[in-house]
């Protein structure tokens, strides 16, 4: 067994300095012209990206520079240009995926270490060694093959480096190639504008047929005024394909829409030990345009999965639990054992579950008597709350708060306020980067 590297996400350089805080060994960011992520990315210049291999470095971390959108001629033109000045900074690895860029890096930079993207498709050994021959030392795997493929490629091409994917959002397109943000609203996703159109909600629209045989419609909502829907009867569909009679999907709609593409989130911490074990060298966390808090409580987790997992302690089903604190869509295992469809895919809604806690602040001050909190959302004395914190996490409740003025107060309103509460017994003394939720009450 090897230990794996846990690589955590990077949109922002507080993105990067939480990842590293709670355990990651390497963060992952791009420019946003050249890598999937053109939203909620601060690395916009090279300034920023050389501040951010820079303080990877110092921290003896390392970062990996994604580099892998599906150029057009003209993406192309201006690459090696603007690439030039973020190498003097000396990333890790490229995170590529065109066979065309690779060639013009390999030729320009032949030294600079490659990491083949997950875009790129990667299913077999052969595809493996092909790349392997190429010059690319690590080959991140496509997310539709299962833990005895993975096993397979390892024996087979034992020189190559493995990445896999183990948390965070699903495409429902073939390890992300997809056509439905461009096609739909043309924001291409496979130039890093998705709009996640998959995940949307589509309401049934009466209709009609105009001359051509196209339907139209007839009416529409889109004028109607927002309003909450306080009684609806929720609608049951099965899908049967005309060329497949009896192969059927289910469908539901309730009253926030219908959703028929939306993948569960993944979720594989349950693996981390047997990926280990097959020797696969990064565990990889999906998530740059996700918050801070995300990125710390994933990589908290699954840091301690990794360390336990080397040490040979059983699994400890409270990871699973843990996770489930996070804002997610249901979590899935995705195509590692093989479920059925209807197992990873949530036809019944498009938007998160807000899991089993909520972040209500920040820890800005600690005097050692009284913890000052940058409020995030509404708690109160009495709430049970954790505080979680790079060195572990309490958990705890409070017999009372104040105003930042030592005025008594009976709850946090809400954002932009602060607030003061008591320093709970067993605090850590370091609490940069800490956050404090509050336990929300079981779902009926």
């Amino acid at each position: 067994m090897i230990i794996p590297e846990l690589l955590a996400p990077a949109g922002t350089p507080e993105h990067l300095e939480t990842a590293f805080a709670y355990g990651a060994d390497a963060v992952y960011a791009g420019q946003p012209r050249y890598s999937l992520r053109v939203r909620n990315n601060s690395f916009k210049d090279t300034s920023a990206l050389g501040a951010g291999i820079e303080r990877a470095h110092a921290l003896g971390k390392q970062f990996y520079l994604v580099s892998n959108i599906a150029p057009h001629n003209d993406k192309v033109r201006s690459y090696l240009r603007d690439l030039e000045p973020v190498l003097e900074y000396k990333p890790d690895a490229l995170i590529m995926s065109d066979p065309g860029l690779i060639m013009l890096v390999r030729e320009k930079w032949p030294d600079q270490p490659i990491h083949l993207s997950v875009q790129a498709n990667a299913v077999n050994w052969a595809t493996v060694e092909f790349w392997r021959r190429q010059g690319i030392s690590r080959v991140i795997l496509s997310r539709e093959l299962a833990l005895g493929e993975i096993r397979d490629i390892r024996e087979r091409v034992p020189q190559m480096e493995l990445e896999v994917f183990v948390h965070g959002a699903l495409c429902m397109a073939y390890s992300g190639r997809c056509l439905l943000s461009g096609y739909m609203n043309h924001r291409d996703a496979n130039q890093g504008a998705c709009t996640n159109a998959c995940r949307w909600d589509y309401k049934e629209v009466q209709h009609t047929h105009d001359h051509t045989g196209d339907l139209i419609a007839t009416s529409s909502n889109s004028n109607a005024p927002q309003r909450r829907i306080e009684s609806y009867e929720p609608k049951e569909i099965l899908l049967e394909e005309p060329n497949r009679p009896g192969s059927f999907i289910p469908a539901y709609e309730d009253e926030h829409g219908t959703y028929i593409m939306n993948s569960r989130d993944l979720r594989a911490v349950q693996h981390v030990a047997e990926l280990a074990a097959m020797g696969v060298h990064s565990l990889k966390i999906e998530g740059r345009t996700k918050s801070t808090y995300y990125v710390a409580r994933t990589t908290q987790v699954y840091r301690r999965a990794i360390d336990e997992a080397v040490t040979g302690k059983p699994f400890d089903m409270e990871l699973m639990n843990e996770l489930e604190a996070l804002s997610n869509r249901g979590y899935t295992e995705g195509f590692l054992r093989r479920h059925m469809p209807q197992e990873y895919q949530t036809y019944e809604r498009g938007s998160s579950y807000l899991g089993t806690q909520q972040v209500v602040g920040t820890i800005t001050n600690d005097d050692g008597k009284w913890l000052t909190v940058d409020v995030k959302n509404k708690f109160a004395p009495g709430d049970q709350l954790e505080l979680v914190t790079p060195s572990g996490n309490l958990l705890f409740s409070i017999p009372a708060m104040e105003s930042a003025k030592g005025a008594s107060m009976d709850y946090a309103p809400g954002s932009g306020h602060v607030v003061r509460i008591p320093r709970p017994p067993r605090t850590p003394d370091a609490l940069e980067h800490s956050y404090l939720t509050r336990i929300l009450p079981p779902k009926a």
